[in-house]
């Protein structure tokens, strides 16, 4: 079968930017007009020039800027005509509302002048030698004998393509189909369909006027629009591109980096789980899908959709319910390579972290996976087993510990200027006559803004020879990452210690020797 081509056009820059309390001044329009001609899309629909001067003369800048041809809205009245001329465009959309309700409500017209003024427009439009599409506005809650009659007396008048608006997203795929499939036999002309999302169907919509013979389908990047918006570019774009003998020639690896730019130029942020384009759409954090994601990705990923294709990237997020397999394909892209048992303590500690509903980002789970990386595998001289801390403006602070020191179960308190300060006094006496150590820097870090921000704590000891150790510890508690930090650094000398006493004793056998 031979590959149909359906076209792309894009209306960010006049339907899109209804979308209410958004306005793009010149400088934007251009920046988003260029990506569309990046992009590759048919058509661009600049603006509609007979509402001011400063719009006529917007279309006429992105007219001048753009390769990809440009077209604008018109009204069936004369005056909307002459600016829509002097913008450049060379295709001019005019429209009118068909159904009964408009007619009646917003038009204030009757079926029959409706008609008159659209034959009228259209060939005053086709004189110009300017290609034109006629939209009956609200097409879908028109009858259908007056939607087939004004279709028939447009194409008589020239009009080069007609639009199949679903106005206010009330129509169902099947619905769309069928309409359209009803005009096409009807004028045999190319025909397009523009759909509302008032429902969420505006992308199912439109694909279901392809599959009723639509040569076209207007669309908006990120969805943006009246109310509930259009059928957005993107999803629409790989809908198309999935169905059988049907393409659109978009260059598709240009969408991701086209949805960005429009979600920061219009400051309307994209819901993380937007399909295709959302920060989500390729992101993975369940342990099961991991895992078969690391063994091939459309175990859980559509087949013919990966992010490379649309220019996204695949994230593995560490969080509750996150793998083995996860984490470590994450530590392994930032060069960690952690063993067995170390990934099954960064895992415990993300959990951990994740299970209170704080969200870790990568330089969280860096600093996490740091710290245990930084811990030695041959046993401690202290385990810490327990801390309880008592703090409050009318109370002292305390920290009461619980550790293991040589294998010997001990539990000490102590009091401080704060609890950071208690704790530290309560390690001093667990660890006793073992080892007199001092404070010489103490440090705190937020890895990520917010009350609730991972905190990574650098604690430096020096002990009674002289001897220093540095170490950190993180966590979402301050005070339990700077436990973890002062009881790293307390083993840290230890292992120092013994390490000296060591070579002491090697040198100390070697002189014996001789």
């Amino acid at each position: 079968m031979e590959e149909r081509k359906v076209e792309i056009f894009d209306t960010t820059l006049r339907d899109g930017e209804q979308t209410p309390g958004l306005s793009f001044p010149l400088a934007k329009k251009l920046e988003i007009a260029r990506k569309l001609d990046q992009l590759g899309v048919d058509v661009i629909e600049a603006g509609f020039p007979a509402s001011s001067e400063k719009e006529m003369e917007s279309v006429a800048e992105i007219v001048r800027a753009v390769d990809t041809p440009v077209c604008v809205l018109a009204r069936i009245k004369e005056r909307d005509l002459e600016p829509a001329f002097d913008s450049g465009a060379e295709i001019v959309h005019v429209f009118a509302s068909t159904s009964e309700i408009q007619l009646k409500k917003s038009m204030k017209m009757s079926e029959d002048e409706v008609m008159e003024q659209s034959i009228e427009i259209v060939s005053n439009v086709k004189e110009t030698g300017k290609t034109c599409i006629f939209s009956p506005m609200d097409a879908s809650r028109t009858e259908e004998d007056y939607l087939l009659e004004i279709s028939r007396a447009v194409k008589e008048a020239g009009v080069d393509m007609i639009n199949i608006p679903d106005t206010v997203g009330v129509a169902l795929p099947d619905q769309v189909k069928d309409m359209v499939t009803a005009v096409k036999k009807e004028v045999e002309i190319p025909l397009s369909v523009h759909c509302h999302d008032d429902y969420g169907l505006a992308v199912a919509n439109s694909i279901g006027g392809v599959r009723g013979g639509a040569d076209q389908i207007q669309v908006t990047i990120n969805g943006l629009g009246e109310r509930a918006g259009n059928a957005s570019l993107e999803e629409t774009v790989m809908n198309v591109e999935r169905m059988d003998s049907v393409h659109t020639g978009i260059n598709k690896e240009e969408l991701f980096k086209a949805s960005k730019l429009v979600e920061r130029l219009s400051g309307i942020q994209l819901p993380p789980m937007k399909p295709v384009v959302g920060r989500n759409a390729f992101s993975h954090e369940s342990g099961i899908h991991a895992a078969g994601m690391v063994e091939d990705k459309s175990t859980f990923e559509p087949e013919l959709m990966d992010p490379e294709t649309v220019g996204h990237r695949r994230r593995f997020i560490v969080g509750k319910h996150a793998g083995r397999q996860g984490l470590k394909k994450v530590l392994s892209e930032a060069g960690l390579e952690p063993t067995g048992p170390e990934v099954n303590q960064i895992l415990k500690k993300v959990k951990s972290i994740s299970s209170n509903g704080k969200k870790l980002s990568e330089a969280d789970l860096y600093a996490i996976a740091e710290t245990e990386l930084d811990k030695p595998a041959e046993k401690e001289l202290v385990e810490l087993e327990q801390v309880f801390v008592m703090t409050g403006d009318n109370a002292t602070p305390t920290a009461t510990i619980t550790a293991k020191v040589g294998g010997e179960e001990k539990t000490e308190s102590g009091n401080g200027v704060g609890p950071i300060d208690a704790v530290f006094k309560a390690m001093k006496r667990i660890i006793g006559e073992k080892k007199q150590i001092e404070i010489s820097e103490f440090r705190i870090d937020a890895i990520t803004g917010g009350s609730d921000a991972v905190a990574n704590v650098v604690i430096a000891l020096e002990d009674e020879r002289g001897t220093a150790a540095e170490a950190r510890g993180t966590g979402d508690d301050i005070v339990i990452a700077s436990v973890e930090a002062l009881l790293n650094a307390v083993n840290l000398l230890a292992r120092k210690d013994d390490a000296e006493r060591a070579r002491k004793k090697k040198i100390k056998n070697l002189k014996t020797e001789k």
